[in-house]
């Protein structure tokens, strides 16, 4: 009776201090959502030292070429759009009001996703090298060759996709229009109002 009480413990506490390492790691993950520059300069960061390893090393180049395909394919759901109108058929406008309206892009992979997927992948690919399981031999420049046809037949049909549905992908923020919300009249509202009348 009592061992079992002690595995359930045990079991338990584990449970416990996964379920708060999940939770610190979430924590974290949402505080550096605003933090778009930093988190991509952490991303390059940890490629740099991936892409240095190999040099080094002289070896994990399928790794390398796993990596890439698996950059490539998240770039594209990162540029593809959430509704592709070749799956869902083109679609009216029901209203007047709808005709008019400004949609912004939506993306099939949104930002911060993307970014956390490319961050997973190359950790795991840096960790991979530690590994000698995965060193398989290979001659390098085919898998490179492969790679930049492959990345140009890629994007020559995504840049073929946008211009035929007429969208475009990057976008830089809201527009910022000159001398908003600043007030010039001598009965400006807020506070310029208020500071006109201490006068």
């Amino acid at each position: 009776m009592m061992e079992g009480t002690d595995h359930d413990d045990g079991v338990s506490s584990m449970e416990r201090t996964s379920a708060n390492l999940k939770r610190a790691v979430q924590y974290w993950l949402d505080k550096s959502t605003i933090h778009v520059v930093p988190r991509w300069c952490g991303f390059m960061v940890l490629l740099g030292l991936f892409f240095l390893r190999v040099y080094l090393v002289q070896g994990y180049f399928i790794v390398a070429y796993g990596l890439g395909i698996f950059l490539l394919n998240n770039f594209i759901a990162f540029l593809s759009p959430l509704d592709d109108p070749l799956e869902s058929g083109p679609t009216l406008p029901t209203s007047d009001k709808e005709a008019k309206e400004y949609r912004p892009f939506a993306r099939r992979l949104p930002e911060f996703k993307f970014w956390l997927q490319c961050t997973r992948g190359a950790g795991i690919c840096f960790i991979m090298t530690f590994f000698s399981v995965f060193d398989v031999p290979v001659f390098w420049p085919i898998l490179l060759i492969y790679f930049g046809v492959l990345f140009f037949m890629t994007m020559k049909r995504q840049i073929l996709h946008m211009y035929k549905h007429k969208y475009v992908p990057i976008s830089f923020g809201k527009a910022k229009y000159k001398d908003a919300g600043v007030e010039h009249s001598e009965f400006g509202g807020g506070m310029a109002g208020a500071s006109h009348k201490g006068r």
